[in-house]
């Protein structure tokens, strides 16, 4: 429902077949790592085609067979920075800084989802005739999962299909001897840098500082020019990251290029009309991307889901329950009252743009029960969107110019409250608008069912997707900006 209305009253018979487990219950138990069903759509989209004809031009869904999406616009930003494009790097040494950081199984080490491993392979394939030395991290100092990269070197190397060698050294003696002893066409992966005090210690440094780093100083020498597709890290500081940008040519890969034109056409120049499906549980981190696309004036709807959606409700006024309350209380912390300040904001001056959910689903004795928002509140967790909501969304979705979808709608990886995420997957793989999908979760998702081509852009980003749409400062592209302007 749009956030300017009132929430309708759910008709008995609506009631019943949101309760019933015998008719939507069975699609709402997909697997969220399954191949995508139809057969939910098909409900929402039969269930919507008198409305949609009679409301928004009669647009129906087309089979995806037929989909051509709309090609990413060349943000003005990418041509502030150095590219592949410009330098001959072959036969060249090459610093190539990449964040390859992720989810690893606790026990095995087997790799859960290597989706950033995949995606640099462009900017490797088109670097095949230089002497290539990569650098990147896996988590941080105390996690379980803070590990050496002989993993992912490895792994790498198979999906690439050539050898990569791995170094347990990031910039002493045995990394600056197996540098130097590289052929062209040879990869080197060094071992995972935050394993260098350095690398975390300095993350507030200036330039100037982090050029004096012993990361820095030991390695520049060596090499002809630095590339990143460090995207994921773009949000960061640190000598590995934003230190080189005086002393190399520092080049975006493909991996980044494309991360910046597609999130800068997201916040600069949109195909209209431009919806913003902003959720998960970065409550605060949602309000501030819409509220930089609402001051930048160019967004046309924003529907909030997930937790985000749950948090406006009663910023609305409707009461979730104590428990989905001090959950929120809980995810948030000491940014709580900003939070709230900034949904407050929002609803008070731009209630005209929001979309909230109009029907909630429930977990009671583990079994998915929906409710519409007027029912609310009751004593247990809020998991997932409703049927009625999704059919609101759809249309909107179906007459889109540009998508962007950051956060899952639901608490997917309960198979029963998979439902909302999935359906809202589907409808941007059957739109014909161009489609840009962030956040860690979300972006997982994509990949994990098998779309990502059925999208426009799917980002490595968590943080610095969230960031970049934010409008916030991005370290590593300031750096790119201040050594092209130095090199080029």
């Amino acid at each position: 429902m749009r956030a300017d209305s009132k929430p309708v009253s759910a008709s008995a018979d609506d009631r019943r077949l949101r309760r019933s487990s015998n008719s939507a219950t069975g699609t709402l138990q997909s697997s969220p790592s399954g191949p995508v069903s139809r057969s939910a759509s098909h409900a929402i989209n039969c269930a919507t085609t008198a409305k949609t004809q009679r409301h928004w031009g009669g647009v129906l869904s087309r089979p995806i067979s037929i989909i051509i999406k709309r090609r990413l616009l060349v943000a003005p930003i990418v041509k502030d920075v150095l590219s592949l494009d410009d330098i001959h790097l072959s036969g060249k040494r090459v610093l190539y800084r990449v964040d390859i950081n992720s989810p690893i199984h606790p026990e095995t080490g087997a790799f859960l989802d290597d989706g950033r491993l995949r995606a640099i392979i462009p900017t490797l394939t088109g670097l095949s005739e230089a002497k290539i030395v990569i650098l990147g991290h896996q988590s941080r100092p105390g996690k379980d999962d803070f590990t050496d990269l002989s993993g992912h070197a490895e792994r790498l190397g198979r999906i690439l299909g050539r050898p990569i060698r791995f170094v347990p050294d990031v910039c002493g003696k045995e990394a600056i001897d197996a540098i130097r002893s590289l052929k062209n066409g040879e990869i080197l992966c060094l071992d995972n840098v935050r394993m260098h005090n350095e690398e975390i210690s300095l993350k507030k440094a200036e330039l100037d500082e982090l050029r004096l780093s012993q990361i820095v100083m030991n390695l520049a020498p060596e090499f002809d020019a630095y590339v990143t597709d460090a995207f994921a890290a773009a949000h960061r500081n640190s000598p590995t990251l934003t230190g080189f940008a005086d002393d190399l040519p520092c080049i975006a890969g493909r991996l980044m290029q494309r991360e910046i034109s597609a999130l800068q056409t997201a916040v600069t120049n949109p195909p209209r009309p431009y919806v913003a499906i902003l959720g998960g549980a970065k409550a605060d981190d949602s309000f501030r991307v819409a509220q930089n696309l609402i001051n930048r004036g160019v967004v046309d709807t924003i529907a909030f889901v997930g937790v985000v959606g749950n948090m406006i409700l009663w910023v609305q006024g409707i009461d979730i329950g104590e428990g989905n309350k001090e959950f929120i209380r809980g995810t948030l912390g000491e940014d709580f009252d900003i939070a709230w300040e900034m949904a407050s904001a929002l609803v008070e001056n731009h209630s005209d743009l929001l979309l909230v959910p109009s029907d909630v689903a429930v977990e009671i004795g583990e079994e998915r029960v929906g409710l519409s928002a007027d029912e609310l509140p009751v004593p247990h967790p809020i998991y997932d969107i409703g049927v009625e909501t999704l059919m609101q969304l759809r249309p909107i979705l179906m007459q889109a110019g540009c998508i962007l979808w950051n956060g899952p709608a639901s608490y997917f990886e309960k198979p029963a409250f998979a439902f909302g995420t999935i359906e809202i997957l589907n409808m941007c793989t059957e739109t014909t608008a161009m489609t840009i999908v962030g956040g860690g979760h979300t972006s997982a998702l994509v990949n994990s069912r098998g779309v990502a081509d059925k999208v426009s852009h799917n980002s490595t980003g968590g943080g610095a997707c969230l960031q970049m749409l934010s409008g916030d400062r991005m370290p590593v592209i300031e750096a790119l900006k201040h050594s092209a302007e130095k090199f080029r």
